[in-house]
C-alpha cells in the first residue's frame, strides 16, 4: 500500500491518454493533480494492489461454497468482474470535477453528496479499519493457543488474543506514518500464497481420506452470506486512490487494476475449488483447520499468525491517520512532546477497543461474514455505482453499462441486507452454542 503527499501541480497529458468515450479524460487540461515526479511504475502498483487484497480472506472460501453450494464459483467470478469495474469508476470519480484531484474514498463521496454522504462513507471505512484488525487478532490468539495445545502455554485464546493485541500495540504507537509500514502487505501476500499452495497439496493428499462427502450445487437461503464471504476477499476499494496517486502512468490503472484482482481471483479459485471438492459440507474456516494435523498444518498456522501481527498495524494505522488528521493532531499545534502523547492516547484506545471486541466475540467466520456483508459489499458494489453516477450523470451512459450497474448495486444490497441478517443469526447461534 502506498501513500504519496506532495506539493500539486497541474497535470496535463495528451490526447492518446484517453481510452474512450466513457473513460474519464486525464487529458483535461487545468485538472489539479498530484505530483507524480517522483511516482513509481505500474508493475509497483500491480504488485500493491495483490499485497493488500489478496490476504486472509482467501482461507474463507471453500467455507463460502459450503454455504452457498458450488454456485459459489458463480459468485466469485461475478464479485471478481464487479470489483474491476467498480475499482475503475471509483478513480475516475477521483477526476469527476475537472479541477482537482480528490485523494479519498470519503472526498469523493463529500463531492458527491455534501457531508453527510462523506461521513457515512467514512462510518463504513472505520467498520472495515477496525473490523479487519479485530478478525486478524482472533485468528493469531486461536492460531497460537492451538499450536500450544497441550503444553504450559495453552492458556486460552482470550489470553493469547490479549498478548497480540499488546505486541500490536508497539509497532502501532512508535510508527507514525503509511510509508514505515507498507513494506508489511508485502509478507501478507507471500504468506497467502505459501499457504494456498499447503493446503492444495495436502488436501490433495487428503482425499482417499475422505469418504462419504458431501456437495451442494446450491443452497439458496445461504446465497447471501456466501456473497459475503466471497466479498471479503476482494476489498481494496478504500486504499485503491493511494495506490493510484503512485503511478507514474495513471492511464495503466485500469490494466494494473486488473491484472491484480485476476491474479487474487486465480488464486482463490484454486484454493475454494480444493477445500471444498475434498472437504465437501464439513470444510472449516480457516480451511487449513480441515488439513490433517503435522508439519503443514503448523507451517500454515505459523505463517498466518505471523502475517495478521504484521498486516494489523497496517490497517489500524491508516484509521488512526485519519481520525488525526480530522482531529488536527500535529507537531506544530501542540508541539514534539505533547503531539506524540496524544496520538499514543489515540492508538491506545483503538487497540482497545480491538481487543475488547476480540475477546468478547472471537468468532473468526461469523465475523468475516458480517465484514464482508455489511462493509464490504456496500464499499465494493454499491457506493461506487452510486457516486459514478451521481458524479458523471445517468444520460450520457449506454443503455448496457446502466443495466450492468443496476446489476451490480443489486448484489451488493442482496449482500448487504441478507447477507447482514444471515451473519448476525449466525454470531448469534454459535455464540449461544459456546455458553
Amino acid at each position: 500500500m502506498t501513500s504519496i503527499k506532495s506539493e500539486k501541480k497541474v497535470y496535463q497529458a495528451s490526447e492518446k491518454d484517453v481510452n474512450s468515450e466513457h473513460e474519464f479524460e486525464y487529458a483535461n487540461e487545468g485538472i489539479i493533480d498530484i505530483n507524480r515526479e517522483h511516482a513509481g511504475s505500474s508493475k509497483l502498483a500491480y504488485f500493491n494492489i495483490v499485497c493488500v487484497v489478496a490476504g486472509t480472506g482467501a482461507l474463507g472460501l471453500p467455507a463460502a461454497l459450503q454455504q452457498g453450494g458450488w454456485i459459489g464459483l458463480f459468485i466469485l467470478f461475478l464479485s471478481w468482474a464487479m470489483s474491476i469495474y467498480t475499482g475503475i469508476i471509483l478513480i475516475r470519480c477521483l477526476y469527476a470535477n475537472g479541477k482537482a484531484r480528490l485523494s479519498t474514498y470519503k472526498e469523493i463521496a463529500t463531492s458527491a453528496f455534501g457531508q453527510v454522504g462523506g461521513w457515512i462513507t467514512f462510518i463504513f471505512n472505520v467498520f472495515i479499519l477496525l473490523g479487519a484488525p479485530i478478525l486478524y487478532m482472533i485468528l493469531a490468539g486461536t492460531n497460537l493457543n492451538q499450536l500450544c495445545k497441550g503444553t504450559v502455554a495453552e492458556i486460552g485464546d482470550t489470553a493469547w488474543i490479549i498478548i497480540f493485541c499488546v505486541v500490536v500495540s508497539i509497532p502501532f504507537i512508535l510508527v507514525k506514518t503509511m510509508k514505515e509500514v507498507a513494506w508489511m502487505s508485502a509478507f501478507g501476500a507471500l504468506a497467502t500464497v505459501v499457504v494456498i499452495i499447503v493446503v492444495v497439496i495436502m488436501a490433495g493428499i487428503d482425499r482417499p481420506n475422505q469418504i462419504n462427502v458431501h456437495h451442494d450445487t446450491v443452497i439458496w437461503n445461504m446465497f447471501p452470506i456466501a456473497l459475503s464471504t466471497i466479498s471479503f476477499s476482494f476489498g481494496g476499494n478504500i486504499i485503491y486512490s493511494h495506490v493510484e496517486a503512485s503511478m507514474k502512468k495513471p492511464k495503466d490503472w485500469n490494466m494494473v487494476l486488473a491484472a491484480g484482482l485476476s491474479t487474487c481471483a486465480a488464486m482463490y479459485l484454486v484454493v475454494a475449488v480444493a477445500g471444498y471438492l475434498v472437504y465437501g459440507s464439513s470444510v472449516l474456516n480457516p480451511v487449513y483447520n480441515s488439513i490433517p494435523d503435522g508439519a503443514a498444518r503448523i507451517i500454515c498456522i505459523v505463517v498466518i499468525t505471523l502475517h495478521v501481527v504484521l498486516a494489523a498495524p497496517i490497517l489500524t494505522t491508516s484509521l488512526s491517520l485519519d481520525i488525526e488528521e480530522m482531529c488536527n493532531i500535529t507537531v506544530e499545534r501542540f508541539g514534539r512532546t505533547k503531539e506524540f502523547i496524544i496520538r499514543a492516547l489515540v492508538r491506545i484506545s483503538i487497540m482497545v477497543v480491538v481487543g475488547v471486541i476480540a475477546c468478547v466475540v472471537p468468532y473468526f467466520g461469523q465475523l468475516m461474514s458480517l465484514l464482508g456483508a455489511f462493509a464490504n459489499c456496500t464499499l465494493i458494489f454499491v457506493f461506487p455505482v452510486v457516486l459514478y453516477l451521481k458524479l458523471t450523470g445517468v444520460r450520457n451512459k449506454s443503455y448496457l453499462e446502466l443495466a450492468w450497474c443496476f446489476l451490480v448495486v443489486l448484489m451488493g444490497v442482496v449482500g448487504l441486507i441478507f447477507g447482514t441478517i444471515e451473519a448476525v443469526k449466525a454470531l448469534i447461534a454459535v455464540s449461544n452454542n459456546h455458553e
